[in-house]
Protein backbone atom coordinates (compact mmCIF):
# COMPACT_ATOMS: atom_id res chain seq x y z
CA UNK A 1 0.00 0.00 0.00
CA UNK A 2 1.12 3.42 -0.91
CA UNK A 3 0.68 6.26 1.54
CA UNK A 4 0.22 10.12 0.58
CA UNK A 5 0.86 12.94 2.85
CA UNK A 6 0.00 16.66 1.87
CA UNK A 7 0.14 19.39 4.20
CA UNK A 8 -0.08 23.38 2.94
CA UNK A 9 -0.99 26.67 4.09
CA UNK A 10 -4.25 27.39 3.18
CA UNK A 11 -4.98 31.36 2.10
CA UNK A 12 -8.44 31.07 1.84
CA UNK A 13 -10.22 28.86 3.30
CA UNK A 14 -13.88 28.55 1.96
CA UNK A 15 -12.55 27.68 -1.14
CA UNK A 16 -9.96 25.16 -0.16
CA UNK A 17 -13.43 23.28 1.67
CA UNK A 18 -15.17 23.75 -1.07
CA UNK A 19 -12.72 22.20 -3.23
CA UNK A 20 -12.00 19.41 -1.06
CA UNK A 21 -15.52 18.28 -1.50
CA UNK A 22 -14.51 17.61 -5.00
CA UNK A 23 -11.76 14.84 -4.31
CA UNK A 24 -15.19 13.05 -3.98
CA UNK A 25 -14.66 11.63 -7.03
CA UNK A 26 -11.80 9.75 -6.23
CA UNK A 27 -13.47 6.12 -5.43
CA UNK A 28 -13.96 5.36 -8.99
CA UNK A 29 -10.37 5.31 -9.59
CA UNK A 30 -8.72 2.01 -9.77
CA UNK A 31 -6.62 1.20 -6.56
CA UNK A 32 -7.49 3.85 -4.75
CA UNK A 33 -8.58 2.92 -0.58
CA UNK A 34 -9.31 5.47 0.99
CA UNK A 35 -8.65 9.68 2.02
CA UNK A 36 -9.26 11.93 4.53
CA UNK A 37 -7.87 15.02 7.02
CA UNK A 38 -8.17 17.87 8.80
CA UNK A 39 -6.74 20.94 10.00
CA UNK A 40 -3.76 21.17 12.26
CA UNK A 41 -4.51 21.80 15.93
CA UNK A 42 -1.60 23.63 16.64
CA UNK A 43 -1.71 26.20 13.40
CA UNK A 44 -5.29 26.65 12.30
CA UNK A 45 -4.19 27.48 8.70
CA UNK A 46 -2.54 24.22 7.99
CA UNK A 47 -4.23 21.74 6.18
CA UNK A 48 -2.85 17.45 6.11
CA UNK A 49 -4.66 15.38 4.02
CA UNK A 50 -3.83 11.99 3.68
CA UNK A 51 -4.51 9.45 0.34
CA UNK A 52 -4.32 5.65 0.25
CA UNK A 53 -3.28 3.55 -3.04
CA UNK A 54 -3.27 -0.22 -3.21
CA UNK A 55 0.45 0.35 -5.19
CA UNK A 56 2.61 3.21 -6.69
CA UNK A 57 1.18 1.94 -10.28
CA UNK A 58 -2.35 2.57 -9.68
CA UNK A 59 -1.44 5.66 -7.77
CA UNK A 60 0.97 6.67 -10.96
CA UNK A 61 -1.61 5.67 -13.01
CA UNK A 62 -4.37 8.11 -11.41
CA UNK A 63 -1.87 10.99 -11.54
CA UNK A 64 -1.49 10.54 -15.13
CA UNK A 65 -4.98 10.42 -15.98
CA UNK A 66 -7.41 12.27 -13.31
CA UNK A 67 -5.61 14.17 -10.79
CA UNK A 68 -4.93 17.65 -12.42
CA UNK A 69 -9.04 17.77 -13.31
CA UNK A 70 -9.85 17.14 -9.33
CA UNK A 71 -7.25 19.33 -8.34
CA UNK A 72 -8.12 22.47 -10.42
CA UNK A 73 -11.25 23.34 -8.01
CA UNK A 74 -8.53 23.81 -4.90
CA UNK A 75 -5.78 26.50 -7.69
CA UNK A 76 -5.25 29.32 -5.57
CA UNK A 77 -6.45 28.74 -2.52
CA UNK A 78 -3.46 27.10 -0.63
CA UNK A 79 0.73 27.73 -0.70
CA UNK A 80 3.76 26.22 0.63
CA UNK A 81 2.26 22.68 -0.14
CA UNK A 82 4.31 19.40 0.42
CA UNK A 83 3.86 16.08 -1.29
CA UNK A 84 5.58 13.23 0.11
CA UNK A 85 5.21 9.22 -0.92
CA UNK A 86 5.27 6.04 1.57
CA UNK A 87 4.98 2.71 1.52
CA UNK A 88 3.53 0.60 3.94
CA UNK A 89 6.07 -1.39 6.39
CA UNK A 90 3.57 -2.54 8.38
CA UNK A 91 0.26 -1.59 10.29
CA UNK A 92 0.42 -0.02 14.17
CA UNK A 93 -2.03 -2.17 15.73
CA UNK A 94 -3.36 -4.95 13.62
CA UNK A 95 -5.73 -4.75 10.60
CA UNK A 96 -4.91 -1.03 9.15
CA UNK A 97 -7.80 0.39 7.44
CA UNK A 98 -7.55 3.86 5.62
CA UNK A 99 -10.94 4.64 7.73
CA UNK A 100 -11.51 7.69 9.35
CA UNK A 101 -15.20 7.83 10.60
CA UNK A 102 -14.53 6.84 14.17
CA UNK A 103 -11.41 9.29 13.98
CA UNK A 104 -11.13 12.28 16.33
CA UNK A 105 -7.54 13.10 15.64
CA UNK A 106 -4.68 11.83 13.44
CA UNK A 107 -1.14 12.19 14.98
CA UNK A 108 1.59 12.22 12.23
CA UNK A 109 5.31 12.27 12.73
CA UNK A 110 7.96 12.57 9.67
CA UNK A 111 11.17 11.38 11.00
CA UNK A 112 14.57 11.08 9.19
CA UNK A 113 16.50 8.56 10.51
CA UNK A 114 20.15 8.42 10.44
CA UNK A 115 21.21 5.69 7.95
CA UNK A 116 23.33 3.27 9.97
CA UNK A 117 20.23 3.33 12.29
CA UNK A 118 17.50 2.77 10.38
CA UNK A 119 17.65 -1.25 10.78
CA UNK A 120 17.68 -0.44 14.68
CA UNK A 121 14.52 2.55 14.24
CA UNK A 122 12.28 0.24 12.54
CA UNK A 123 13.09 -2.74 15.32
CA UNK A 124 11.94 -0.53 17.67
CA UNK A 125 8.99 0.81 16.19
CA UNK A 126 7.50 -2.45 16.21
CA UNK A 127 8.98 -3.93 19.17
CA UNK A 128 8.20 -0.82 21.92
CA UNK A 129 6.49 2.12 19.92
CA UNK A 130 3.74 -0.21 18.31
CA UNK A 131 2.58 -2.56 21.80
CA UNK A 132 2.66 0.88 23.38
CA UNK A 133 0.41 2.91 21.26
CA UNK A 134 -1.66 -0.43 20.40
CA UNK A 135 -2.50 -0.74 24.57
CA UNK A 136 -3.51 2.60 25.00
CA UNK A 137 -6.95 3.59 25.45
CA UNK A 138 -8.51 5.74 22.55
CA UNK A 139 -5.69 3.96 19.75
CA UNK A 140 -7.68 3.13 16.81
CA UNK A 141 -5.63 1.88 13.84
CA UNK A 142 -2.15 3.03 12.27
CA UNK A 143 0.53 2.99 9.75
CA UNK A 144 4.17 3.10 9.60
CA UNK A 145 5.56 3.83 6.12
CA UNK A 146 9.30 4.18 4.73
CA UNK A 147 10.64 6.36 1.42
CA UNK A 148 13.81 6.61 0.12
CA UNK A 149 16.56 8.54 1.82
CA UNK A 150 15.54 6.99 5.59
CA UNK A 151 12.73 8.73 6.05
CA UNK A 152 9.86 6.99 7.53
CA UNK A 153 6.16 8.04 8.47
CA UNK A 154 3.76 6.85 11.71
CA UNK A 155 0.26 8.12 11.57
CA UNK A 156 -2.02 6.57 14.56
CA UNK A 157 -5.97 7.21 14.51
CA UNK A 158 -7.32 8.52 17.48
CA UNK A 159 -11.09 8.44 19.10
CA UNK A 160 -10.45 11.70 20.88
CA UNK A 161 -7.62 14.46 21.18
CA UNK A 162 -7.86 14.27 25.29
CA UNK A 163 -6.73 10.24 25.09
CA UNK A 164 -4.24 11.06 22.99
CA UNK A 165 -2.82 13.69 24.88
CA UNK A 166 -2.98 11.37 27.81
CA UNK A 167 -0.60 8.98 25.79
CA UNK A 168 1.49 11.60 25.36
CA UNK A 169 2.10 13.22 28.64
CA UNK A 170 2.15 9.51 30.27
CA UNK A 171 4.21 7.52 27.33
CA UNK A 172 6.33 9.24 25.02
CA UNK A 173 9.28 10.38 27.01
CA UNK A 174 10.03 7.17 28.86
CA UNK A 175 9.36 5.08 25.76
CA UNK A 176 11.66 7.52 23.60
CA UNK A 177 14.23 6.76 26.38
CA UNK A 178 13.81 3.06 26.10
CA UNK A 179 13.89 3.23 22.13
CA UNK A 180 17.04 5.64 22.24
CA UNK A 181 15.16 7.62 19.99
CA UNK A 182 17.81 10.50 19.65
CA UNK A 183 20.28 7.45 18.80
CA UNK A 184 18.14 6.84 16.05
CA UNK A 185 16.51 9.50 14.66
CA UNK A 186 18.20 12.89 12.55
CA UNK A 187 15.15 14.98 12.91
CA UNK A 188 11.33 14.63 13.80
CA UNK A 189 8.21 16.79 12.79
CA UNK A 190 5.07 15.88 13.67
CA UNK A 191 1.61 17.57 14.04
CA UNK A 192 -2.12 16.73 16.01
CA UNK A 193 -4.65 17.00 13.09
CA UNK A 194 -8.49 17.92 13.64
CA UNK A 195 -10.79 15.47 11.32
CA UNK A 196 -12.87 16.89 8.99
CA UNK A 197 -15.39 14.54 8.59
CA UNK A 198 -16.50 16.09 5.03
CA UNK A 199 -13.10 15.38 3.98
CA UNK A 200 -13.49 11.55 4.17
CA UNK A 201 -13.24 9.68 0.44
CA UNK A 202 -13.84 5.54 0.62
Amino acid sequence: MLVKWIRCTVVDRPGFERGQRKWAGLPGEPGFRGQGGGWSRGRPDVAHVFAFWESRAFYDSFMARSHDRLAAAQSGTYRDMQVRLFEHRFDVKVGFEPRFSDADVVRVAHCRVRPDRVDHFTLVQEKVWNPAMAGSPGMLRGVFGEAPGSEFLVLSMWDSAAEHGKYRVERVERLGLRAQTEADVAAIAGDVVRVEPAWTVV
